[in-house]
């Protein structure tokens, strides 16, 4: 439940799923939420669904995605969080955040930063301290421009290690994230980490074009006062051009599919065995897929998803 202040109480450990409801779930989305749920269920942890809706959300499109996970035999503790009820507590974090001095603002476009130079050994992207090092004239000025600024956090290290499941003990790059944006929004890299740390997420499953982003997470997660989760970053569904699926690929909604009539038992069938849970044309439940769950066995190559595999 959530309280007044907007604190979440969490009760105990817990994995979670947590889409954006921009559009429908394809069928890599809806894989990684059957992973999210065994790896949860297998462990003995509660299992979580928030709507990630900050961003460009499309009408009704939460609605139609626990319709599907629903479907798919995917169920979970209730109740439903959605972030953007959350605003408050996260403007809460960044002006406790702001307070402690962890924060500064920032006015560069996307464009300066690419641009800027970076220090020796410095990832590509990186953020390279411009504003953090503006003085106060330089600020002022800043300001006058009448350009809102982004929020960033002041990272005291430059690189952060995570332990996952599946590779091991990655350590990756850290630097001044964006924490508020330009716009007033809270960034994903904030709201994801207070509602994992206030929801009692200890595990996260997603994913694997995210293992970069967790050394940011996990260190603003011990920056907050709370223990970084354990990460399970599962191979993707891609395409077959290698390519993540998007909706130009055809059928690959559950509505897609059972306007060729295919229905969601064949779906989880094939998503089974795309994890080795199972045989080729074999009707499968989650409850059957949970007792034969083995991280140790999943696939560390992405499932390649054409059009004939239906």
């Amino acid at each position: 439940m959530t309280s007044d202040s907007g604190t979440l109480r969490p009760a105990g450990p817990a994995g979670r799923y947590a889409p954006s409801p921009s559009g429908e779930l394809h069928v890599g989305n809806l894989r990684t939420a059957v992973l999210a749920w065994l790896f949860a269920r297998t462990t003995g942890r509660r299992f979580l669904l928030r709507m990630e809706d900050l961003d460009r959300t499309a009408a009704g499109a939460d609605r139609q995605q626990i319709a599907d996970l629903i479907a798919l035999g995917v169920e979970w503790d209730p109740p439903i969080v959605y972030q953007t009820d959350r605003l408050p507590r996260y403007r809460e974090v960044i002006d406790e955040l702001t307070a402690a001095g962890r924060t500064f603002e920032c006015f560069c476009t996307r464009r300066e930063i690419l641009e800027a130079p970076s220090a020796p050994h410095t990832p590509p992207g990186a953020y390279p301290g411009t504003c953090r090092r503006l003085g106060e004239a330089q600020l002022a000025a800043k300001r006058a421009s009448g350009r809102p600024p982004a929020i960033r956090i002041v990272a005291d290290v430059t690189q952060f290690t995570v332990t996952d499941v599946l590779a091991g003990q990655y350590t990756g790059a850290v630097d001044d994230f964006v924490i508020q944006r330009g716009d007033g929004t809270p960034a994903y890299n904030l709201a994801a980490i207070v509602d994992d740390a206030e929801q009692g997420v200890d595990q996260v499953c997603r994913g694997d074009d995210l293992l970069a982003s967790a050394p940011r997470q996990a260190y603003l997660t011990a920056l907050l006062g709370y223990a970084p989760p354990v990460y399970a970053h599962v191979p993707m569904v891609l395409n077959a051009d290698h390519i993540r699926l998007s909706k130009r690929d055809g059928a690959i909604t559950l509505a897609d599919l059972s306007a060729r009539g295919v229905d969601t038992a064949t779906v989880l069938s094939h998503i089974a065995v795309s994890l080795g849970l199972g045989a080729v044309g074999e009707r499968v439940d989650l409850p059957t897929l949970a007792e034969r769950f083995d991280p140790a066995t999943l696939p560390r190559h992405p499932w390649i998803l054409t059009d004939d595999e239906w």
